[in-house]
């Protein structure tokens, strides 16, 4: 069992925590075997070892900075630095596969950071964490647009926050604060969420667009594919 039952929640017990770190490992080589076997990609970008180490080192930035908390929001929620981009990077560097499979090895030390202590369904844990922090790997469809690394990163946190809103509805509108409006109840859960990804997203779109980390990132892009 990886999971011991409390009175009307689950918590992650030590086999659990085992067994989704295997699997995070597992995704990881699966990252950079698939990434060899595709055809339609440089021979060097091909590299199991280019794409692990990239997305290695931008997991584990996105990690670590997501305990670097700029502001935390009354109702509930953190402002990071700069930590989501970090895995919509991957994507915007690799496409999409490479995106959603970093993004979910996130979605896993996520869960196992904050959210093994507490679960009511399986769903809702999905909703919280495996689909809204996966779900950054969209922003590999735009890998080759115009302006792809923002408007990527913009849409990427945007359904992150469709599914925490969903799960919000279904899970958590009972803990709304006694502090938000109760007029305004029925958008708690959007609310709650965009409160918090909109000002982490615009505190990071401006960072970028700055012209030396605008420059940093394209020759790391370059790196990427040289």
């Amino acid at each position: 069992m990886f999971w011991n039952s409390e009175e009307d929640y689950y918590v992650l017990n030590q086999n659990g925590y085992i067994a989704l770190a295997v699997i995070a490992l597992l995704v990881l080589l699966m990252i950079g075997i698939l990434r060899a076997l595709r055809k339609d990609e440089p021979a060097r970008s091909k590299s199991p070892v280019i794409t692990l180490t990239f997305a290695g080192v931008s997991i584990a930035l996105a990690f670590v900075l997501s305990y670097v908390r700029i502001y935390k929001m009354p109702w509930g929620g953190d402002i990071t630095l700069l930590s989501m981009f970090f895995v919509c990077f991957v994507g915007y560097l690799f496409g999409p596969g490479t995106g959603f499979a970093a993004a979910f090895v996130y979605s896993i030390l996520q869960f196992i950071q904050s959210g093994g202590t507490y679960m009511l369904s399986p769903f809702q844990v999905c909703c919280d964490y495996f689909l809204a922090f996966t779900a950054l790997g969209a922003s590999g469809f735009f890998k080759n647009k115009k302006n792809g690394l923002v408007i990527g990163y913009l849409v990427a946190v945007f359904l992150r926050g469709v599914f925490h809103t969903i799960g919000g509805y279904l899970y958590w509108m009972d803990y709304m604060p006694e502090n938000f409006p109760a007029s305004l109840a029925i958008i708690y859960p959007i609310a709650y969420n965009y409160a918090y990804l909109i000002p982490e997203a615009v505190i990071t779109v401006v960072v970028i667009l700055l012209p030396p980390v605008k420059k940093a990132l394209n020759r790391i892009k370059g790196m990427a594919k040289a």
